[in-house]
């Protein structure tokens, strides 16, 4: 079973323990979210999931996000007060940038941030239970 059909699978369950019908147009919806390594918004999921079952409106996309959060299968964000994100709950912690003349986010993991931080927070008298970074940048000059 590959990547993308075990996600399906889980996002299916997750539905479907939520008390939620699946459609064919939620069934399109959950192939593409399956398959969606970026972080699409909304409006992009049901513009992918409208190539593989028309009719799919953007009500259905934003209460079948909703369900899919609450069962904590996905992640939503909000980078820097742009329409929300979505991602894929069970990837390994990472941090984002996110440039701000294209939109495009960019995932990474820093060992030294992770212990930098680890390392403030019990300086002061803390450990890290959770927490999320977003960095906003911009592309230098060449």
């Amino acid at each position: 079973m590959t990547k993308a059909e075990k996600r399906t699978l889980r996002l299916t369950d997750a539905l479907r323990h939520a008390g939620v019908r699946i459609t064919r147009q939620r069934a399109a919806l959950l192939d593409v979210l399956a398959e969606a390594d970026d972080h699409p918004d909304a409006p992009e999921l049901q513009r992918r999931a409208e190539a593989q079952v028309p009719g799919i409106s953007l009500s259905t996309v934003y209460r079948t996000l909703t369900a899919l959060e609450e069962q904590g299968v996905i992640l939503r964000h909000m980078f820097g007060g742009a329409p929300a994100r979505f991602e894929h709950a069970e990837t390994a912690h990472h941090d984002h940038m996110i440039d701000i003349d294209t939109g495009e986010v960019v995932e990474f993991c820093s060992d030294r941030i992770e212990q930098l931080q680890a390392d403030i927070a019990a300086e002061l008298g803390y450990e890290i239970v959770h927490h999320r970074m977003e960095l906003y940048v911009r592309k230098r000059p060449s």
